[in-house]
């Protein structure tokens, strides 16, 4: 007969399964409701109510860009009214700041709430154990490159690198380092070359 403590470990287990399913079936439904309420339309009306903030706008701005790296929002449009708001230099900041920062929250989530399952849903793949272990060992390398040639979409890699063994802090300083060319190229880029 299983103790108590047992029992719940056990219990843990195979809850723990279904975890990654469902943060899967979350964002697929955030990205889903984000595309029927034309949340990209709605942008508009959100940079002119963030203007009537006045110095609380800057805050609300990294809120409201957390949330959307978290909910695994695309953040082109969000990321270029940052200039218009704010200015090259703040909204720069701004947005590093808020991607950063979301980033890190979707690293947790990914990290504790799907990593023991997949570990133990993969546990006999060689292929995982060597991806896990390189990136134990060399997660400075993989979260720069991978932020600074972004062939995979930002916010995926949020939750994949969560996955992993990648330490928190190699994964928080090298985000924030690595995705401040992009974000320049966002901001400011699209300030001095705006669409015809």
């Amino acid at each position: 007969m299983l103790k108590p403590t047992e029992a719940m470990a056990e219990s843990a287990k195979k809850g723990g399964k279904w975890r990654p399913i469902l943060l899967l079936a979350v964002l697929i439904a955030i990205l889903i409701l984000a595309k029927v309420f034309n949340a990209g339309e709605k942008l508009g009306a959100l940079r002119d109510w963030i203007v009537t903030l006045g110095p609380l706008g800057p805050v609300v701005f990294i809120l409201i860009y957390i949330v959307a790296v978290v909910a695994a929002l695309p953040g082109a449009a969000i990321t270029i009214a940052a200039g218009a708001l704010f200015g090259s230099v703040l909204g720069v900041i701004l947005v590093n700041i808020g991607a950063t920062i979301g980033a890190s929250l979707a690293f947790l989530i990914g990290r504790y709430f799907a990593r023991e399952a997949i570990v133990n849903w993969l546990s006999k793949s060689d292929k995982f154990q060597k991806l896990d272990r390189l990136t134990e060992e060399h997660g400075d390398i993989m979260v720069a490159l991978t932020r600074l040639v972004p062939i995979f979409p930002f916010n995926l890699l949020n939750y994949g690198f969560g996955l992993t063994k990648v330490p928190f802090w190699t994964y928080v300083f090298y985000t924030w380092l690595c995705t401040l060319p992009g974000t320049i190229l966002y901001v400011v880029g699209r300030m001095r070359f705006p669409r015809p």
